[in-house]
């Protein structure tokens, strides 16, 4: 494995890597050059992408019981397109229920502010969700008392072995293990992680022995935050951790030099902050089985939604 970096990679936080560390910046920035440029496109090139252009199928117009939610040609991005599609399937809703004026349109008209609030309010009184209450604000609490914590931190050094378009991941995981293994043997060199990172890691803080610095959980990847400072009542020990971390960014062999344990806060400290979350997840639960119905009723044409047929759905 080489030691190319590019900002792609990290553990998911602030820093250029996604490490959230100043020192995966820092680093990043003095290795300007790690980095290839574009090649001019050749006529080969050229010619592929033409080839390429004439295989694809004719672009399907996503539409809402007929109407368009876009112009031929001009097909927005699938998340921006789900967008339109649940604001078009709620604005017939309202359109049927009295509450907006019908139109003869052939695509989803742009709502102005006024319309919007009366979508809003459609579904402020669609999607009522009863307050929790003390008992299940105590018990969720009780559950998850390691995200109750503040002031921990851990000052981390890591070797990241990168998932990239078309590498060969379980080779990879085995070119991981065999580096972490090295690392947990005896009599290993002091100096050898380092080592390692400056020769093994795709992360920029490989010129700094995979130094991350002191970081939080809100710093970094929430698969490694979990691992790090959420797993359970237990911390995580110090030193290098027996078992590769997989974040989305592929395997990470981690070393903890140091942790700041942080402080509990009781239950009364955080009783509102609780029963707000409780809320938001029940709403958000409530919404999502209202809009699966919404589809369920509709024709959707050129575009996947969840869809559901009872107003049983879980």
């Amino acid at each position: 494995m080489n030691t190319t970096q590019t900002n792609s990679h990290g553990c998911g936080g602030g820093g250029t890597c996604g490490c959230g560390s100043k020192a995966a910046s820092v680093a990043q920035q003095g290795n300007k050059n790690a980095y290839p440029s574009i090649g001019t496109p050749t006529a080969n090139d050229a010619a592929a992408f033409k080839q390429s252009s004439a295989n694809i199928a004719p672009e399907t117009i996503a539409s809402i019981n007929g109407i368009n939610l876009h112009i031929a040609g001009l097909r927005p991005d699938e998340e921006s397109l789900r967008e339109l599609a649940y604001t078009e399937l709620l604005r017939q809703q309202a359109v049927t229920a009295g509450l907006l004026p019908r139109e003869n349109v052939l695509e989803a008209p742009e709502l102005d502010e006024a319309e919007r609030a009366v979508l809003e309010s459609m579904v402020d009184a669609a999607v009522q969700v009863p307050a929790p209450t003390d008992e299940e604000c105590q018990r969720y609490y009780d559950a998850r008392k390691t995200q109750y914590v503040v002031g921990q931190a851990v000052h981390l050094r890591h070797i990241l072995f990168a998932v990239t378009p078309g590498v060969n991941v379980q080779a990879l995981s085995v070119h991981a293990d065999k580096a972490l293994i090295s690392l947990l043997g005896k009599n290993v060199p002091v100096d050898l992680f380092g080592k390692l990172a400056a020769e093994l890691s795709n992360c920029p803080t490989s010129t700094q022995g995979g130094d991350l610095g002191w970081v939080g959980p809100q710093d970094c990847a929430p698969e490694l935050a979990t691992t790090l400072f959420f797993q359970s009542e237990v911390p995580v020990g110090l030193g290098v951790q027996p078992r590769l971390i997989h974040t989305r960014f592929g395997f990470h062999i981690i070393d903890v030099l140091e942790r700041r344990e942080g402080k509990t806060l009781a239950f009364d400290e955080v009783c509102e902050r609780v029963a707000a979350q409780l809320a938001m997840q029940s709403r958000a639960k409530a919404l999502h089985q209202y809009m699966t119905l919404l589809v369920g009723q509709a024709l959707v044409e050129g575009i996947e939604l969840d869809a559901a047929d009872s107003p049983l759905v879980q």
